[in-house]
C-alpha cells in the first residue's frame, strides 16, 4: 500500500485548524482502514510564519498523535513557498501527497477518489469545481476571466483548479526540477508532465476565520501567475508599438495632404488626446517591462524559497528529511 501524506499551509489558521485536523485524520483512519493507503501515512501541516496560535496548536495535535506532522519556516513566506515547502519535504518520505488548503473549502471526501486514480496509476490528480454557483456575481466572472486571460496568454492551467491536487512521488520530483524563485504552482504543475486525471468537487463556504486572499493580493497573484509562466505580455507590447507607428504614419499623410490643400485645422483635442493615450500605453509598457525585469533580478540573487526553522515528525521520517535536499 502507498504512503500519502496531507500537505496544508497554514497562516493564521487557528479558528479552523482543529476542525480541519480532525477531518482530516478521521478521512486517512477511513483509507487506511479500507485498504488504500498504509498505515505509516501522515498530516503535515506547514506554519507561514502565523502571528497567531497556529504553531501551538499543530505542536499539541502533534504530541497527542504522530500522524500529524508539522513545518515551521523562519518566517512567513507566503503560500505557495510554504505549499512548495511541505511537498518538498514529502518527496522523500511519501509516494504520494495531496496539497490543499486549511480553511476546509476542498471537498475532503474527494480524496477517495484522487487516492483512487492514483492507484490505477495517475501522477497527477487535479481537484477541480465543478461549479462556481455560490461565488457572488463579481467573483465568478473575474476568476473565470483570469483563467481565461492566463491561458490566452499562454500560461497553461487548469480550469476552476487551484491548490487542491494530488503529485506522485515522480511528479513531486519532477517538480523539484524547476528552480525558479517566481513561483505559480498551478501554471508549473502541469509542466511537469505524466499522466494526469481529474476529479470534480462542490466547493463549499469557508468553515471559519477570514480569507487570506483580499481583491488587492488576487490581482498580485493574477499578475504573478501572467508573467511567471509567458512572455507574450511583452509579445503584445511589440505589436501594439508597431500598430502605433503604422497608425502614426497614416496621421503624418494625412496631415500632409490637409495642408497643402489648405484645410489645416489646429486640432487642439487630437493633440490632447494622442498625447495623453501614447502616454498612457507607455507607462504600461514600462510597467510591464518592469514587472518581468524585476523576476529576471529575483532570479538571479537565487534566494532560497523557504527556509524550514523546525520539522516535527517520528524519528525516522526525521532522519530521512536531514539527509535530503529540499530546494
Amino acid at each position: 500500500m502507498s504512503r500519502l501524506f496531507c500537505v496544508i499551509p497554514c497562516y493564521n489558521e487557528q479558528e479552523v485548524l482543529p476542525e480541519t485536523s480532525k477531518r482530516l485524520r478521521e478521512k486517512l483512519e477511513s483509507l487506511i482502514k479500507n485498504g488504500k493507503i498504509s498505515d505509516d501515512s501522515r498530516i503535515v501541516f506547514v506554519n507561514d510564519g502565523s502571528k497567531d496560535d497556529t504553531w501551538n496548536i499543530i505542536e499539541k495535535l502533534h504530541q497527542e498523535n504522530p500522524i500529524f506532522q508539522g513545518i515551521n519556516l523562519s518566517k512567513n513566506m507566503g503560500h505557495q513557498n510554504a505549499l512548495l515547502a511541505g511537498l518538498m519535504t514529502a518527496k522523500d518520505l511519501c509516494d504520494a501527497a495531496i496539497s490543499m488548503d486549511a480553511d476546509l473549502q476542498d471537498d475532503i471526501n474527494a480524496i477517495d477518489e484522487m487516492v483512487d486514480k492514483f492507484n490505477d496509476g495517475a501522477d497527477v490528480v487535479y481537484g477541480v469545481r465543478s461549479s462556481r454557483a455560490s461565488d457572488t456575481f463579481f467573483k465568478r466572472f473575474t476568476a473565470e476571466s483570469y483563467y481565461k486571460l492566463v491561458n490566452a496568454l499562454g500560461a497553461k492551467t487548469v480550469y476552476n483548479h487551484a491548490d487542491f491536487r494530488l503529485m506522485s512521488r515522480r511528479a513531486l520530483l519532477g517538480l523539484s526540477e524547476f528552480g525558479e524563485v517566481n513561483l505559480f504552482l498551478r501554471g508549473i504543475v502541469p509542466m511537469v508532465g505524466y499522466r494526469s486525471e481529474t476529479v470534480y468537487y462542490e466547493r463549499a463556504e469557508r468553515f471559519a476565520g477570514e480569507s487570506k486572499y483580499p481583491l488587492k493580493k488576487m490581482l498580485s497573484f493574477a499578475v504573478e501567475g501572467i508573467t511567471s509562466l509567458s512572455t507574450k505580455p511583452i509579445k503584445l507590447i511589440t505589436g501594439l508599438g508597431f500598430f502605433i507607428f503604422f497608425v502614426s504614419i497614416l496621421v503624418f499623410i494625412y496631415s500632409l495632404i490637409r495642408h497643402f490643400t489648405g484645410h489645416t485645422i489646429p486640432g487642439w483635442t487630437t493633440t490632447v488626446l494622442s498625447v495623453w493615450a501614447i502616454g498612457g500605453l507607455m507607462m504600461i509598457s514600462q510597467g510591464i517591462i518592469g514587472e518581468y525585469i524585476g523576476k529576471i533580478y529575483l532570479e538571479t540573487k537565487n534566494r532560497p524559497r523557504f527556509i524550514i526553522e523546525k520539522y516535527l515528525a517520528d524519528e525516522k521520517d526525521e532522519k530521512v528529511f536531514e539527509s535530503c535536499d529540499h530546494r
